[in-house]
């Protein structure tokens, strides 16, 4: 009898299904300086341990999108192990900061199907939560993939698209417990920009480009545990080539607004989220981002900024985001709408 795991594909999903997926992980240190050499990340709350206290925090938290990239791979195997894409990220909320220490893991609930027009394949909708040892939920979002069939012939379930918010307003998000920026330290964060010096509509050219490398983006899959045929396995693509990991991307572009917004410290709202088009090593990354909205909170001396972070290839034009079609910009590889919390 076979013992091994093909992984799941679109006929093996139903609306309401829950999946706990396995191998919890307790993250360290050891995450924090893998991350901050994979990508040019330097904010300072995520960098220093003083930093984080004088602003409210008992120590550095790891940087949120470790705790993104971990929670995501756990689901993997079971959600996007046969994935042609991952295609969308939706009401992404992070919920409480993940300390060194902090073991995670994930469970994921099916709430939408649809098969595609080709029959070979179809998208599926998860909402994913990621907990702690304590078993509070730090982190929520859904994401939506799209899964070959292994059975062209089983039949098309009944399609179900869950409605989902296109934006968190800013009374949806969780701000951490003692955050306080009264007393910001703005020499040592980077930049003297904050809350009242963004506005609206600006446009942010991050300035820096990072080249992909082969060797560094395996090492960032191996490292969040995501085991996707698509990108590790070269001849699971008929072009020959191992796509990126989309959260590679991702990372890859926060670091890179550093540079423009130094002071973006902590995300906490994942409105929306498109891989436009593939990544492959090679390419030269670059970033730009508009501010789309801004927010007072509750925090002590805490704003809320909306803004859009775009990555593209080298070349592309800053603002140039969709052509006259509505389609993505070849040269788009990520469109991320977030909420960051800044000093006022």
């Amino acid at each position: 009898m076979a013992k091994t795991n093909p992984g799941r594909f679109f006929e093996d999903y139903a609306v309401g299904q829950v999946i706990d997926h396995a191998v919890p992980r307790t993250v360290s240190g050891g995450e924090r300086a893998m991350y901050h050499a994979l990508y040019p990340a330097r904010h300072a709350l995520y960098s220093s341990d003083e930093f984080a206290r004088a602003s409210g925090l008992p120590a550095s938290p790891v940087d949120d999108l470790i705790t993104f990239h971990t929670v995501f791979g756990k689901t993997v195997p079971d959600v996007s192990l046969n994935a042609v894409a991952n295609l969308g990220y939706a009401e992404g909320k992070f919920l409480k900061p993940v300390y060194p220490g902090d073991t995670l893991r994930s469970t994921s609930e099916v709430i939408g199907l649809k098969q595609n027009s080709n029959g070979k394949s179809g998208v599926v909708y998860v909402r994913t939560r990621g907990l702690n040892q304590r078993d509070e939920v730090v982190l929520d979002y859904v994401r939506w993939v799209m899964v070959r069939k292994n059975n062209l012939d089983a039949p098309a379930p009944e399609t179900v698209i869950p409605e989902l918010s296109k934006v968190l307003s800013v009374d949806d998000l969780v701000i951490p417990e003692g955050l306080d920026f009264t007393n910001y330290d703005f020499t040592l964060a980077g930049e003297p920009h904050r809350f009242g010096d963004y506005e609206v509509g600006e446009l942010i050219d991050h300035v820096d480009g990072v080249t992909i490398e082969e060797a560094e983006h395996m090492m960032a899959t191996r490292l969040w545990q995501n085991t996707a045929k698509v990108h590790f396995d070269a001849t699971f693509r008929p072009d020959g080539q191992r796509l990126i990991y989309g959260g590679h991307v991702i990372s890859m572009a926060r670091a890179l607004s550093f540079n423009g917004l130094a002071n973006a410290q902590m995300i906490v709202g994942l409105n929306g989220g498109a891989h436009a088009n593939p990544c492959f090593s090679g390419l030269t990354v670059r970033a730009w981002s508009e501010v789309l909205d801004k927010a007072e909170t509750s925090a002590p001396g805490v704003g809320a900024v909306r803004l859009r972070l775009v990555a593209t290839k080298h070349g592309a034009e800053v603002g140039q985001l969709k052509g006259e079609d509505g389609k993505y910009l070849p040269e788009v590889l990520l469109d991320l709408d977030y909420w960051a919390l800044m000093p006022m």
